[in-house]
């Protein structure tokens, strides 16, 4: 499985509106961009695609940005994948006519559902927590 950078960027912005979810200003498009050097104009349609899928609200206008519409704790690496790149499952090619070829599709399927698990289990309220605690540790290298 390959990671685009499309969700790579999707998940920078969704891990950056977490950590900046107590703050009373929306956070804006450039400030992201800028701090990631992600292309604003490519992560304006993320942000309109995690927006669709409902994962973002925007707020328009000098002072407008973008929020997270739920909770980090409710938001899994996977849900902001799906949205980014459609099914997070690892398909296969094979024609299922030999037992060699069954073998590996169950395989293949086994190592799916566990990917899909692992995603699943990474909220971005941990990963918040994980950012903080690579901030606080980068001043004892």
């Amino acid at each position: 499985m390959k990671i685009s950078a499309k969700t790579e960027y999707a998940c920078i912005a969704v891990l950056e509106l977490a950590k900046n979810i107590d703050q009373p200003e929306p956070l804006r498009i450039r400030d992201i961009a800028d701090s990631h050097g992600i292309p604003a104009r490519f992560l304006v349609q993320i942000l309109l695609q995690l927006k669709g899928a409902g994962i973002v609200t925007s707020t328009r206008g000098a002072a407008g940005g973008y929020r997270l519409a739920a909770k980090p704790k409710d938001l899994s690496l996977n849900k902001v994948m799906k949205v980014i790149d459609g099914d997070t499952t690892i398909e296969s090619n094979l024609k299922e006519n030999t037992s060699s070829s069954r073998v590996l599709n169950s395989v293949w399927k086994l190592i799916s559902a566990k990917t899909i698990e692992s995603l699943e289990a990474v909220d971005f309220d941990e990963l918040v927590q994980r950012a903080k605690g690579q901030q606080e540790n980068m001043y004892y290298i």
